[in-house]
């Protein structure tokens, strides 16, 4: 196809691509995101090539390797359309099966069906299953259907249509009031209105402006923008080149970091396609409008999500923050006008204009409009990528389409915001995730991490843990957060190693107080939060592992010891076998006993001691029962068992 020079041009390419393609034509969608890649997407769809090719139906079927399509731990996933039957876990030994059953004869696999927890109900239906029925996938929803790499099918559900609308009917004090009227809210984290950012770079001096996508997605846990860039590239670069054309700017950069390969192969792929048909470059569909688009893969140092470091790591430096006195989008890259936003945020823009701004606000809270990908993760039955409407309460998500607290446990609590971030616990469960609501509650949405929390989880080792991660990811420039944290996490180590005492909360709130005061970028801000959010609701735990010297959560290694009850003890010598540090002493016909100054405390024993014995239990704040005589140790298995 030769470049298109109008947006009638480009209507009628979109209408000659529809034309060739039957809506009742078989095509099998099949995961190719990271994640199934992980567990052997390509062998699938080589598998699935082969057995179409032999069975002569290379022809009458179609595959399309897509994005992530978000159920992430049930991969690799097809959908075979039209019918939409979803089918999860597939290995290549299963291809046959599909083919010659449910392509040839349409008889559904059910052994490969979703299987509803609750009822035993086998579910065909993509749309049906729990786990999508409660989303409004606006954003990610086309990631499970079309190829990435294939600008045409981008097209074929109306792709650059917004651009076209934009570039062809709309000035650009238009499209500024149009986002502006939405309210749209920076998906990265501090949820300032994008309309607001845009209007202070257009309005800056200087013919020279940026627009930057932030893909420098660093949170443990989180992998809505990488999945993103790989499922739907053109999605950003359609909204980036609308953004452009608002603020005036001509040149744009995606920073994206190192480790997501595939974001960077599908989205230098997508350039290259967008830019050959003239839908990126000079003169865009005829408007006389020049834009083009850079990728600059990052080193991954988690700092560089700031805006300020990232624009400083894209000038060639050191990604290091620097202050604010004049904000990045009146001063940004290379001191010129800048626009910063991240993936999902750009990935909104094409549907606020072609949609309409009233469209975007019908979603959401009066604070937070449109709706939130969100990564759930952690102790949940259901883990992958989520979209929800703004204002959805943290227990519809967690329990409705998470599918709740595996193992039966108990829900403790939800992290959210990622390092940064703060815990909920269950009395905030009805809590509506929004902006406002999150910060309110001693969190904040972030970029959209959701980690999930059971009854075994130690609030004082999360705080300790996103403490550790945050020190280590810090620049080091300013002496608040780099020796603030430090201290901090020293104090927290010591309370859950038993070395806590009085004075240790009193000084860890001093030490908080000066960070997210004195630092100098968001980092050091708000890194005090995991143990500012744990302190305000569980600070129960705090005191106890302070003056008690116990774990309530059992969880903390320095606090507990393992125990073999005698009561209890069958004498079957798994655990005495699988023990690393052979700990464990014991015999046939002889109850076990665990040498504590040997053990290590992995937990190995407690893991393998089969539940119906229930031998091995946790102590924590208290002298583990000394040892019975070695001639009292001999076990009856058959009196026991009576």
């Amino acid at each position: 196809m030769s470049r298109i020079q109008t947006p009638a041009e480009l209507e009628e390419y979109r209408q000659s691509i529809l034309s060739q393609r039957d809506p009742k034509k078989p095509c099998i969608t099949l995961c190719s995101g990271s994640a199934c890649h992980a567990t052997g997407s390509d062998e699938v769809a080589a598998g699935l090539e082969q057995e179409l090719q032999e069975q002569g139906l290379s022809d009458e079927v179609d595959i399309r390797k897509t994005g992530c399509h978000g159920y992430c731990e049930r991969g690799p996933i097809i959908v075979i359309h039209p019918e939409e039957i979803c089918y999860f876990q597939i290995k290549p030994e299963n291809v046959p099966d599909i083919v010659s059953s449910t392509i040839k004869e349409q008889k559904v696999l059910d052994d490969l069906l979703y299987t509803d927890p609750q009822t035993e109900e086998k579910i065909s239906h993509e749309s049906e299953i729990p786990f999508y029925k409660h989303q409004k996938r606006l954003v990610f929803g086309y990631n499970g259907s079309i190829d990435p790499k294939n600008i045409e099918d981008y097209l074929a559900i109306g792709g650059y249509s917004a651009l076209a609308k934009s570039l062809s009917g709309m000035t650009p004090e238009e499209v500024l009031e149009e986002v502006k009227k939405s309210n749209l809210r920076g998906r990265g984290g501090a949820g300032f209105p994008a309309g607001i950012k845009w209007e202070g770079t257009r309005n800056a001096p200087g013919d020279t402006k940026y627009v930057i996508v932030n893909a420098d997605e660093g949170d443990p846990g989180a992998y809505m923008d990488r999945s993103l860039l790989e499922g739907n590239p053109h999605s950003i670069l359609e909204g980036l080149a609308i953004g452009a054309y608002a603020v005036g700017s001509h040149e744009g950069y995606i920073y994206v970091r190192q480790e997501y390969p595939l974001a960077v192969e599908n989205i230098l792929i997508a350039i290259e396609k967008a830019e050959e048909l003239g839908l990126l470059g000079r003169n865009i569909l005829g408007s006389g409008f020049d834009f083009q688009v850079k990728v600059h893969q990052g080193a991954g140092a988690f700092v560089c999500g700031e805006s300020t470091a990232l624009m400083t790591a894209l000038e060639g430096r050191v990604g290091e923050p620097r202050p604010k006195y004049i904000r990045s989008n009146i001063k940004g890259l290379w001191e010129m006008p800048s626009v910063l936003n991240n993936v999902e945020t750009w990935a909104n823009v094409p549907l606020i204009i072609n949609n309409g701004a009233d469209w975007f606000t019908q979603y959401g809270t009066e604070g937070s409009k449109g709706t939130k990908i969100f990564s759930l993760v952690g102790k949940i039955t259901n883990t992958g990528l989520v979209e929800v409407p703004m204002g959805m309460s943290l227990r519809d998500i967690i329990y409705k389409i998470g599918g709740g607290i595996p193992g039966g446990k108990k829900f403790k609590a939800v992290q959210t915001g990622g390092p940064s971030g703060g815990c909920i616990p269950e009395d905030q469960l009805d809590l509506a995730v929004g902006f406002d609501e999150l910060a309110e509650a001693g969190s904040m949405m972030g970029s959209g991490g959701m980690i999930v929390m059971d009854e075994d989880t130690c609030m004082v080792d999360v705080a300790r843990y996103f403490i550790s991660f945050l020190t280590d990811e810090s620049c080091g420039k300013c002496v608040p957060c780099r020796e603030g944290l430090r201290q901090m996490l020293r104090v927290l180590t010591d309370i859950t190693e038993g070395r806590g005492k009085e004075g240790d909360i009193e000084l860890l709130e001093e030490l908080s107080e000066t960070a997210t005061e004195a630092s100098l970028c968001a980092l050091g801000k708000s890194a005090p939060n995991p143990f500012l959010s744990t302190l305000r609701y569980f600070r129960d735990e705090y005191e106890a592992h302070i003056r008690d010297k116990t774990c309530p959560s059992l969880s903390c290694k320095e606090l507990i010891a393992y125990h073999i009850d005698p009561a209890k003890c069958q004498a079957c010598m798994i655990c005495l076998r699988k023990c690393p540090a052979d700990a464990i002493v014991g015999g046939k016909k002889q109850i076990h006993v665990i040498d504590q100054e040997k053990c290590t405390k992995c937990g190995t024993c407690f893991e393998v001691c089969p539940q119906r014995f229930g031998a091995v239990t946790k102590i924590s704040g208290q002298p583990v029962p000394p040892p019975i005589p070695e001639e009292e140790r001999t076990v009856n298995r058959k009196s026991k068992a009576q």
